[in-house]
């Protein structure tokens, strides 16, 4: 009897502890919510390391604690703003451009960072520290950077031409000209072509680039975005507007095209690692970017990117170094230019005032566009049928005459 009860009694001890680890390894894995921009890590795709079960690998093997990286994309800065504005919590990490951060930061809506949790900070360059949009470095960590040139196909484009923003004005290419479908980079072609500051207040200013954008419009085939890629690769548009690191992605598709930065100047920015005020990881989140920082996953995130890095890793790293001269010869010299020869500028947040003069002014060239492209399809329809009245008048009279 005591046997049998000893039994049962191990028997539900036993079921007990097995239904507690069920539950406990349930309750134990941590979600680790991550907001980015499409195609901006390295994800397992085409051999590439996987960058989010790499951290989940390590953090299990570092803490005895599971964390599954829910992964998200967006398509723009404004789309990942109003997501976070209109009340949408749970991320854990988001990775804006730097004048997003200036923006979210005066607005309340990031956390700062305890940078004790991210000793990795150390090898992020100097220049990239305590820049404008965080002077003090409390709320973020640089992931990427960038600057815009213009990308250019060799057999459409003649060399003498290169090497201004005047490229995208000449009559030459007409037709054959991209120009981008976002207001602050396109205004920012015709301001740096006229040595606008491209953070101006004055409302003069912006009409200054506006006119020069309706001067320009004739010329254009399009205003894009992510289309750029298939118009410059296949070949049905010449000349445009982009960001050196998606040079590189369109250079492995077709080898005539080629790159340079503007003499008068240009853009530079920086997207970096950021925490949301209300995040439920935030220690998870931080041991996150200190992961990136870490030379393998720093290197792999930069190769498949194709973007610069900030991290000194990275730019010391030879095996770095010999693939993306691999993928292009003047790959380090296009991505870490000599910036002491080409001058840049960042975009800072706009106030609300001159945020609306832009607006007004892009809606107001977008929508003439509109007009003009009507107008010249209502002009087109009017001589075709006209043509082909008149055309059916002498067929009809010539008929009549053979009668007789």
């Amino acid at each position: 009897m005591k046997r049998s009860f000893r039994f049962l009694f191990l028997m539900a001890a036993s079921l007990m502890l097995l239904i507690m680890l069920v539950s406990c390894d349930g309750k134990d894995t941590i979600t680790l919510n991550v907001y980015n921009w499409g195609e901006y890590i390295s994800d397992g795709s085409e051999g590439t390391l996987d960058v989010n079960a790499a951290f989940e690998e390590y953090y299990y093997e570092t803490y005895g604690q599971k964390v599954k990286v829910n992964y998200t994309t967006y398509a723009s800065n404004e789309d990942m703003y109003a997501k976070l504005r209109s009340g949408s919590t749970g991320y854990d990490i988001v990775i804006p451009s730097e004048y997003m951060i200036q923006r979210m930061i005066n607005e309340g809506m990031l956390e700062e960072l305890d940078f004790d949790n991210i000793p990795n900070f150390e090898y992020i360059a100097p220049e990239f520290r305590n820049q404008y949009y965080d002077p003090d470095n409390l709320y973020s960590v640089p992931y990427t950077y960038g600057m815009v040139g213009i990308i250019y196909n060799t057999k459409m484009v003649d060399e003498a031409d290169i090497g201004s923003w005047d490229l995208l004005w000449n009559e030459k290419y007409t037709g054959k000209i991209l120009q981008f479908n976002n207001a602050r980079d396109a205004f920012g072609t015709a301001m740096y072509y006229q040595g606008i500051d491209v953070n101006t207040k004055d409302r003069a200013q912006w009409e200054i680039a506006v006119n020069l954008l309706k001067q320009q419009k004739p010329l254009v085939q399009g205003y894009v975005m992510d289309e750029v890629f298939n118009k410059m690769k296949g070949e049905s548009a010449a000349i445009a507007p982009y960001y050196a690191g998606d040079y590189l992605t369109m250079y492995d598709s077709n080898d005539a095209l080629a790159f340079y930065y503007p003499e008068e100047g240009t853009n530079v920015f920086v997207d970096a690692m950021c925490i949301p005020k209300g995040s439920r990881q935030k220690n998870v989140a931080e041991a996150y970017i200190n992961f990136m920082l870490t030379e393998e996953i720093a290197v792999a995130n930069a190769e498949y990117i194709g973007y610069a890095s900030p991290n000194l890793l990275v730019r010391e790293s030879e095996d770095y170094i010999a693939y993306m001269e691999d993928w292009h010869e003047d790959a380090m010299t296009i991505l870490y230019p000599d910036t002491a020869s080409v001058p840049t500028q960042y975009y800072h947040m706009l106030d609300a005032e001159t945020q609306a003069i832009s607006n007004e002014l892009w809606e107001q060239l977008k929508i003439e566009s509109s007009v003009g492209d009507t107008v010249h399809v209502i002009a087109l329809v009017i001589v075709v049928i006209c043509t082909a009245f008149f055309l059916w008048r002498f067929i009809l009279k010539k008929y009549r005459t053979s009668q007789y």
